[in-house]
């Protein structure tokens, strides 16, 4: 792995001060990073302080009026070649994160196609930037809406998608005439070096400040330092729920904006004419992928009561051929946890669902011995559990699935409703009509509602996010972008006249 780092421009062991280095190491504490894969030291960061911050905050300020006096289709060109570098790196990069991470390598890889596909994206909407035009009510005059940048925008992303969430971000940041400073999870601060790293090169064959793209690695000090910081116009940020409300009250009191991807509590309802043989893969990719890491994870099955016990034997099955083990082995399905503590919270759910009348019927064990390199390997579990659990509303970044049954459609969309997440939500079913109530307003309150496919893999052309403690908040594709830019409605008179709107007389 030493080698793929040096290949992507790094250096390791990482210490402060190392050349190259200064733009996302600090004067603050010394950290080891450890791969949850094998338990094995990556390197050594330095994370920042309150002073590489605003140093770090200078040189953003420095290059915003540069990168915005850019037009937008320049903008792109740089977008573009950065896109390519990544094309350049993305099996370094791919195995880099799946090693930092623990997710397989498939989903490293798949990662870093994610940013170049926004990347892409943001090209093509370097051009489509699009104001209206409204038809006045005064002869002769002009009116339409123009949008620009807005400044400085902070990024704070977490640990489960280390790169390909900034991507979303950043890419359509950068076209839009701004500036970003990134703060990754200080669980995955290699993968952001990388990112960094390789932004960085772009830059300079462009003759273009590095100020443009900031990275700062820390601990949540530095995102409380961003949430308060008025010099930022927009926080984006990606965590938990409890962090997110935290971000949102500070970043409101200052009346900033915020972009909010907060926790998931993801449910597949699976209909009495659903074909199984398309559900069961996709149940299982959406509870095992990324460990059960992911915010749009499945995390809840609700099935008719006449598919139950035949989907629960099929998922028993599945569950029975995961492979599990080393991510970079791409023989394996299921990687690690990240760290000990996501393990004891694997741990405290399964029990606590137990005591709440849930009964396991695949898995709840953390796996030791010969071939499980370090302590962060769990069995991906199967709950048999009732809707009316406390548990079930809550979220933990764990392979758990809790299965229950229902008899109607309506309860089945009403248990699937009744948490107080709205992330990603799915129905298998060939009924059209089943499907289409599902869609409606009576149906999934969710930001992210599928139909015959799971609630992970999102493509990047729509817009992602969710509902109620999901934040509200929407990046990535569709019209997105309109968070990172402000709004200005223009009107011109070309006339010879002064009349004003609504038919005012105002004579001197």
């Amino acid at each position: 792995m030493n080698e793929v780092i040096k290949d992507l421009g790094l250096k390791t062991p990482f210490y402060s001060g190392s050349s190259g280095q200064k733009n996302w190491l600090g004067n603050g504490v010394k950290t080891n990073i450890k791969s949850p894969v094998d338990g094995q030291l990556i390197g050594e960061v330095t994370f920042a302080d309150n002073k590489d911050y605003e140093r770090l905050m200078a040189e953003a300020q420095i290059a915003f009026p540069i990168w915005k006096a850019m037009p937008a289709p320049h903008r792109g060109e740089i977008v573009r070649q950065f896109g390519d570098a990544l094309r350049q790196e993305k099996e370094n990069l791919g195995k880099l994160v799946s090693y930092e991470m623990g997710k397989s390598l498939q989903e490293g890889y798949g990662e870093v196609q994610e940013m170049i596909d926004i990347c892409d994206f943001a090209v093509g909407l370097s051009r489509q930037l699009y104001g209206l035009q409204m038809h006045s009510e005064r002869p002769g005059h002009r009116m339409f809406e123009q949008w620009h940048p807005l400044g400085v925008v902070g990024i704070i992303s977490a640990f489960n998608f280390p790169v390909a969430v900034w991507a979303w971000n950043a890419a359509i940041a950068w076209v839009c005439g701004n500036v970003c400073i990134w703060k990754p999870s200080e669980k995955t601060p290699f993968s952001s070096m990388a990112c960094q790293e390789i932004f960085k090169k772009v830059l300079l064959a462009n003759n273009l400040p590095e100020g443009i793209s900031n990275l700062i690695i820390g601990d949540s000090t530095i995102g409380k330092s961003m949430a308060a910081d008025q010099n930022i116009a927009l926080v984006s940020a990606t965590g938990s729920t409890k962090m997110g409300k935290s971000v949102a009250e500070t970043v409101g009191r200052r009346l900033g904006k915020s972009i909010l991807e907060l926790g998931g509590n993801n449910a597949i309802i699976v209909a009495e004419d659903a074909d199984l043989n398309h559900a069961v893969p996709a149940i299982v990719f959406g509870a095992v992928g990324t460990a059960g890491q992911r915010c749009t994870s499945t995390r809840r099955l609700i099935v008719h009561e006449s598919q139950y016990e035949s989907l629960l034997e099929k998922l028993k099955q599945a569950y029975g051929q995961l492979r599990i083990g080393d991510p970079l082995d791409q023989k394996n399905h299921v990687g690690p946890l990240i760290d000990t503590m996501a393990v004891e919270a694997y741990k405290n759910t399964v029990k606590t669902a137990q005591e709440q009348g849930g009964e396991l019927v695949y898995g709840g064990q953390v796996l030791k011995g010969d071939g499980y390199i370090s302590v962060c390997y769990v069995m991906p579990t199967i709950i048999k559990a009732n809707a009316n659990m406390p548990i079930m509303k809550q979220e933990t970044f764990a392979p758990i699935l809790y299965v229950t049954s229902y008899k109607d459609l309506n309860e089945a969309i009403n248990i699937q409703n009744n948490v107080p997440q709205g992330l990603s939500s799915s129905i298998f079913t060939l009924n059209m009509r089943k499907a289409e109530t599902f869609l409606s307003n009576s149906g999934s309150d969710c930001g992210i509602a599928n139909v015959n496919i799971g609630t992970s893999g999102a493509e990047i052309g729509g817009a992602f996010g969710g509902e109620k403690e999901t934040g509200g908040g929407r990046e990535s594709g569709s019209d997105s972008w309109k968070a990172y830019m402000r709004r200005q409605t223009c009107t011109v008179n070309y006339s010879t006249d002064l009349p004003l709107a609504q038919g005012i007389k105002f004579d001197l």
